[in-house]
C-alpha cells in the first residue's frame, strides 16, 4: 500500500516548487534527461495512448534554431538555461496503439475521426507535460515552463515533415535564486474545488 509522501518531497515536488528564471552555470547530463522521460511514461493516459514527445534542446546549434521563435522576454532564460525542453504530442499516437494497448482494437476509435484524435493527442499530451515537470522537481531539476514562442515555426524547425506538434518549452537546470519572483496568490480551496 502507497505511504503519503514526506513534507520535504511535497515540498520539492510542490509547496515550495518555484518556475525558475535564471540558471546557475551547471550542465545537465544526458543521462538525467533520459531518466526524466524513464519516469514521466509511467504516468496514466487514456488507453496507454502516450502521444507526448520531447525534443531536448542543449547544444549552441540547436539553440541557435529555438531562438529565433521564441518571444523577446523568454530569450535570455531560455539561451541560459542547461537544457531546454520542446514538449509536444504526436497527432498520430493512435497508429501505436496495437503496440501500446493491447487490450482492444483502439486504434479503430481513432481513425478518420480528425478532431477526436487532436483533443485526445492534446489533452493527453498536457497531461504527460505535467507528468514531465513532477519527473524533473522529483530527480533534483528545477523548471521553467513556458509559452511565449511561435509553435509553427518551432513545428517547423523540429518537426518538419510530421504530425507532431509543439505544446511548451520548458527550461531545465539548476535554478538561481535571484530569478525567483515573488509568489503569486492561489484560489482557495472553496474557491477551485468542492466536494459533492
Amino acid at each position: 500500500m502507497n505511504e503519503p509522501l514526506d513534507q520535504s518531497a511535497l515540498d520539492q515536488l510542490f509547496d515550495k516548487a518555484r518556475t525558475n528564471n535564471k540558471w546557475q552555470p551547471r550542465e545537465v547530463p544526458d543521462a538525467l534527461l533520459k531518466l526524466i522521460v524513464e519516469h514521466m511514461k509511467w504516468g496514466p493516459t487514456s488507453a496507454n495512448c502516450s502521444p507526448a514527445r520531447i525534443v531536448f534542446v542543449k547544444s549552441p546549434e540547436a539553440k541557435a534554431r529555438l531562438k529565433p521563435h521564441l518571444n523577446p522576454g523568454n530569450v535570455e532564460k531560455t539561451m541560459a538555461a542547461p537544457a531546454t525542453a520542446i514538449i509536444a504530442y504526436d497527432l498520430n499516437f493512435y497508429e501505436y496503439l496495437p503496440r501500446l494497448y493491447p487490450p482492444a482494437d483502439a486504434k479503430s476509435w481513432f481513425v478518420g475521426k480528425k478532431e477526436f484524435a487532436d483533443t485526445t493527442a492534446f489533452r493527453n499530451g498536457s497531461l504527460q507535460g505535467g507528468y514531465f515537470i513532477l519527473a524533473a522537481r522529483a530527480l533534483g531539476l528545477d523548471c521553467g515552463p513556458m509559452g511565449g514562442f511561435n509553435n509553427a515555426a518551432v513545428d517547423a524547425e523540429f518537426f518538419a515533415g510530421t504530425d507532431i506538434k509543439s505544446n511548451f518549452l520548458c527550461n531545465l537546470g539548476y535554478g538561481d535564486p535571484a530569478g525567483i519572483y515573488p509568489r503569486s496568490p492561489r484560489f482557495s480551496f472553496d474557491e477551485m474545488a468542492s466536494i459533492v
